[in-house]
């Protein structure tokens, strides 16, 4: 029996919404992590016509103290929760699944994933947002996300 709500005690947001063409990288906007401490990015795909070679398509999550596309770097394993190569599709039936979920526990203001495909990638990736642990708790809001500058 659900006892608490955590709707209200959280942001929510487009991480990224992309068809992937190739090995072109389809980077998503910046999400503000400020005032928030949790971040949770949960990935799923729509038609995946070809996940491209064996090793498929791939995500990373980014982060930077600015909006600046040039200033974003990967974020280390340790300030992720969960694995990055657990969210890499490899299989052409993969249409309308949830791939799986990361973390982000870092200190940086500005995270972000990007997704990239391998040659023959074709396909529609979705990831969504969720910042929890806000400094103040308000009612839930969508974060509109910050174009990279």
């Amino acid at each position: 029996m659900a006892q608490f709500d955590m709707r209200n005690n959280a942001e929510f947001g487009l991480g990224l919404s992309a068809t992937l063409s190739g090995t072109t990288a389809a980077a998503g906007d910046w999400i503000d992590m400020q005032g928030w401490e949790a971040l949770t990015l949960t990935v799923s795909t729509g038609t995946v016509t070809d996940a491209g070679t064996a090793s498929g398509f791939a995500f990373e999550v980014q982060e930077s103290d600015t909006t600046a596309a040039a200033d974003a770097t990967a974020v280390a394993d340790a300030d992720l929760v969960g694995l990055e190569s657990a969210l890499t599709v490899t299989d052409d039936t993969d249409d309308n699944k949830l791939i799986g979920s990361i973390g982000y526990v870092g200190g940086k203001r500005y995270v972000r994933i990007v997704a990239t495909g391998t040659t023959g990638t074709d396909a529609a990736v979705t990831v969504h947002a969720r910042k929890d642990k806000g400094a103040v708790m308000a009612t839930a809001t969508i974060d509109a996300g910050t174009a990279a500058t």
